[in-house]
This record gives structure tokens, C-alpha cells and sequence, in this order.
């Protein structure tokens, strides 16, 4: 395999570079770095797969580099680079959204129209497509209607790897992640600001009643899904891949409880506008074609996490 993957500084895709790299593959990496959380963060990320004689990284925006020259070669296209965050994607910072998750996904999109090399294109969407009004578990064929304008970026991504699939054969797999943590995710992220506070005796923040629901993912179970959606995933689909963890934020504060050894304390305030308020995946669809089934339960993962953050904290 010849990678190139998106995002390579980032929580998911410098996990899937590392397994691509012990996997056997050339890698190029891409990241732009934009200073939606610290860059010492995913310099941290980089470290381990800069060391590696099949790795090169590039430090520049998808848009400004001779896409059709670095794909030229490349087996394999893993798009995870994407502006993150349902909440601060309103008003006037959307623009940042259209700009990093629907136009870099279009100019990767037709750099590798007529590429006879490509055998995939894997899109890292998300849940957040979906919306509320869709019935649980949610299924890939369900009508999405998202409640955040990151979650329309992200659909409009997806339905722009459908229509370059439909019109010119570029192979698109798009995987719908389902609140993916474990070590390394972001600063930003739910489960890393409450395992930071405990561990600092901070109060942690819930918006809402805290029995709002979460489908979550094992980060090495996300970059399994990748890794199976490149070799089995059938060019034009989109598979939700969830963790099969279903639980309330409530359970997961209990969960923090036990992995830490020390009662969190939680502040509560109202709910955010683009939270949606339950999610459940349906990967019937994911097992049949890719394989795919999580290995990593909660408890686990967090206890994981737990014990990669004690090491920076």
C-alpha cells in the first residue's frame, strides 16, 4: 500500500499512520495544522511516525499543494484533515468549515478523477449527519438531518464522494464515526476534558440533564474500520462505525469515577445549540462488508486514555 492520509497530525489519523506504518505501507502525510487547538498537541501526535523511513509529511493546506503530482503514485487516499467542533461551527466561523471540510474534500475529490492508481478513497464523516430525527439505531439509509452546520460539512463532503463515485468512478468509502476517544483525542473532546479535570480536582462541565446518549468508539477500533474499509469496503458505500457502547454522559462520569479512582465533580448547564441528544449505531452493514466488529469496550478505553493522559498531565 501507497497512503496518502489527510489529518496525519491529528487524533484519528496519526493513529491510523502509525498502523499503516507497522502494517508495511508507504506513507505521505498532510496536515495544515490550524490553530483550532495547540500545534504542540499534534507535533506530540507526529513524533513517533517522523522517525519512520516510509514516512513523509508535508505541513501545508490541501488546496495549495500539486495534488495530481503527490497522488500520482498513491494506492490509497485517507481523507480524516476536517475543521472539528459542533459548536463553535455557527455564525461567522462556518466559513472555516466550508473551507476545510467541503472545498479541500472536492479538490482532493477531482485531483483523483481518472486516476488509474487509486483502488480507495476513505472519507472519515460523522455522526453528526444524522440529526435527531432519526430512528434508533440509526441506519445508513435513513434521511440525515443534521442540527449543527459542522454536521451539514460533513454531509455535503459525503454526498460530494458519492457523486464523484456516481460520475467518475473514483472508489469513495465514507465511514460515519460515532464519537471516536481514546489516547490522544483532542483537547476539546468530551471524554479528554473530563479525565483532565478530575485529574486536576477541576469541576467538569455538562450541558444538560446528562442523560443524553453517546455510541462510543475505541480510537484503535476506528483506524480498524479504516484499515478494513480500504481493502473490503465496496467503492459508492458508507458504513457507520460505532463502538457498540451506548451509554448515558451520566454513565460515563461513573465510568471516570471508577478508571480514576477519585468522584468527579460536574457543574451543570444548558443544553448547547447542535448537540443532538441521542446516537446509536446500526453496523449490521460494517460486519458483513468490512469485517468489523469493536474490541474495545468503555471501560477499557477510558482506562486507556486515563493512563495516556497521567503521562502528559
Amino acid at each position: 500500500m501507497k497512503a496518502l492520509v489527510t489529518g496525519a497530525a491529528g487524533f484519528i489519523g496519526s493513529t491510523l499512520t502509525e498502523r499503516l506504518l507497522a502494517d508495511g505501507a508507504d506513507v505521505v502525510g498532510i496536515d495544515c495544522f490550524t490553530d483550532y487547538y495547540e500545534r504542540a498537541v499534534k507535533e506530540r501526535n507526529l513524533s513517533g511516525a517522523r522517525r519512520h523511513p516510509r514516512f513523509r509529511f508535508l505541513d501545508a493546506r490541501i488546496q495549495d499543494v500539486d495534488l495530481r503530482a503527490l497522488l500520482a503514485d498513491r494506492t490509497h487516499l485517507f481523507h480524516l484533515a476536517a475543521q472539528a467542533g459542533v459548536r463553535k461551527s455557527w455564525g461567522r466561523d462556518f466559513a472555516i468549515y466550508t473551507t476545510n471540510n467541503i472545498e479541500a474534500t472536492q479538490v482532493l475529490l477531482e485531483a483523483v478523477a481518472g486516476n488509474p492508481t487509486l483502488e480507495r478513497f476513505v472519507y472519515s464523516s460523522s455522526s453528526s449527519v444524522y440529526g435527531d430525527l432519526v430512528a434508533m439505531p440509526m441506519r445508513e439509509d435513513a434521511l440525515p438531518q443534521p442540527v449543527s452546520p459542522y454536521g451539514v460539512s460533513k454531509l455535503a463532503a459525503e454526498q460530494l464522494c458519492y457523486l464523484y463515485f456516481a460520475n467518475f468512478g473514483v472508489p469513495t468509502v465514507s465511514l460515519r464515526y460515532f464519537t471516536v476517544y481514546g489516547p490522544r483525542q483532542r483537547p476539546d473532546m468530551g471524554f479528554h476534558k473530563f479525565l483532565r479535570a478530575t485529574l486536576r480536582n477541576e469541576p467538569i462541565t455538562v450541558y444538560g440533564d446528562g442523560e443524553q446518549t453517546r455510541d462510543f468508539t475505541f480510537v484503535g477500533d476506528a483506524v480498524e474500520a479504516n484499515v478494513s474499509a480500504a481493502q473490503r469496503g465496496i467503492a459508492g458505500r458508507v458504513y457507520n462505525i460505532g463502538g457498540g457502547s451506548r451509554v448515558s454522559v451520566n454513565h460515563v462520569l461513573d465510568v471516570i469515577g471508577r478508571v480514576t479512582g477519585r468522584p468527579p465533580r460536574v457543574v451543570r448547564e444548558a443544553d448547547q445549540k447542535g448537540d443532538m441528544r441521542h446516537t446509536y449505531a446500526d453496523t449490521q452493514l460494517a460486519r458483513a462488508d468490512l469485517g468489523f466488529a469493536p474490541a474495545v469496550g468503555l471501560e477499557e478505553g477510558l482506562t486507556a486514555e486515563f493512563r495516556w493522559l497521567s503521562e502528559l498531565l
